[in-house]
């Protein structure tokens, strides 16, 4: 039986709209460009050379690198499309590979995909794409986009809970929405997989890539280590109560809500709820220390249809999810005593790190619409003792 084609969300002729597509050379995108090309659509692929780690090229589950691009040029070849390799290996470096490494040297846990998307993927993709002549760039996210009433666009959770990357694409602002297509985010994999058979395509069976695609065996600290060395000096593993209990590797080892590997013998579990990298210290201290009420954000990118300080003002009412294996958690919009913006929890959530996302939809699970969100800088937790330290 013949899959069923998802809607491509483009009017008007296709043979006079060129859209360009971001090929990765996995399943994903190569059945995008597949289902534009049939669709007959001018069609142009793009495949961007982010990073070459040598044997990492030829590794299951990388993406961006030596063998993925042979792939997504076989592909094209197989459609019949026009294909171009940029290299982005500098800019992806500055804009990701750079501040992830920063990032856990001064002691904050990043999400390098945001980076890679809200820059490179998106920002940077989108000016090629103009370049290009295209009206139009479409890639293989697991996200819904639809257009509003008032002409907007506006993105939704993927049908398929467990591949919905909307956390991951919160920076996505309204003008790059108007210009973007996710043709994937009505289907689940088996259907993309289908599909991707039914087109002759050779990577249909072709394994997933990695979020972290540029560490080689999903060994992070080394990457770290060897851009920031600072960030694998040892120092003090202090409790809540001000005990010293031990030596830490480096904080670059280290995240909120961390329990295994501390390397100290206690009677009682203990978690990692704060991270002081001046003073290289990481701080631990029971499970009820990590509940957060009030998150502090900031590099806000709001999606809903009033102004954020509207919104705030009002305290609309939001879900909240903190972390990309977490379920949205209800909560609100406020303002602080300082006059900035938080969210306020209403019972209160774990493992809220400072450097991720806090992602902001209407409706807790379903095709919730994604409001938006910004970076976790701080929060305050239940317990008062770590109030101060978060």
């Amino acid at each position: 039986m013949t899959p069923t084609l998802p809607p491509l969300d483009i009017e008007g002729d296709p043979a006079a709209t060129r859209v360009v597509v971001a090929m990765s050379g996995g399943v994903d995108s190569s059945v995008v460009a597949a289902l534009y090309a049939q669709a007959g659509f001018d069609v142009v692929g793009v495949t961007l050379q982010l990073y070459d780690h040598g044997e990492a090229v030829h590794r299951a589950g990388a993406c961006c690198a030596g063998q993925d691009i042979y792939d997504a040029s076989e592909v094209a070849r197989r459609l019949g499309i026009p294909h171009y390799v940029l290299d982005y290996e500098s800019r992806f470096k500055e804009e990701v590979i750079d501040r992830f490494a920063d990032s856990y040297a001064s002691g904050v846990t990043p999400i390098p995909c945001v980076d890679c998307n809200r820059t490179v993927k998106f920002r940077d993709l989108l000016a090629t794409a103009q370049d290009l002549g295209a009206a139009y760039l479409a890639t293989g996210h697991y996200v819904t986009s639809r257009a509003l009433p008032d002409g907007r666009r506006a993105l939704y959770r993927a049908a398929e809970e467990g591949r919905d990357q909307s956390y991951f694409l919160y920076a996505t602002t309204a003008e790059q929405l108007a210009r973007l297509r996710f043709p994937l985010g009505t289907l689940r994999k088996p259907e993309v997989r289908a599909l991707a058979a039914s087109f002759g395509l050779e990577v249909a069976d072709k394994p997933d890539s990695q979020d972290i695609c540029f560490v080689p065996g999903g060994h992070y600290a080394e990457v770290v280590e060897r851009l920031r060395p600072e960030a694998g000096e040892a120092g003090d593993i202090v409790h809540l109560d001000g005990r010293v209990l031990g030596r830490h590797r480096g904080v670059m080892h280290y995240t909120i809500g961390q329990r295994k590997g501390l390397g100290i013998s206690t009677p009682e579990p203990l978690y990692v709820v704060a991270i002081d990298a001046t003073r290289r210290q990481v701080k631990v201290g029971p499970r009820e220390a990590l509940t957060v009420r009030s998150i502090r954000i900031s590099d806000i990118n709001w999606l809903g249809d009033e102004p954020f300080d509207a919104a705030s003002a009002a305290g609309r009412e939001v879900f909240v999810k903190v972390r990309s294996t977490r379920p949205p958690v209800p909560g609100h919009l406020a303002v602080g005593p300082d006059g900035l913006p938080r969210v306020e929890l209403n019972d209160g959530e774990e493992g809220v790190a400072p450097g991720q996302a806090c992602v902001l939809y209407d409706a807790r699970d379903g095709a919730a619409r994604l409001l938006g969100g910004g970076t976790i800088m701080g929060a305050e937790r239940r317990m008062p003792a770590v109030a101060e330290v978060a």
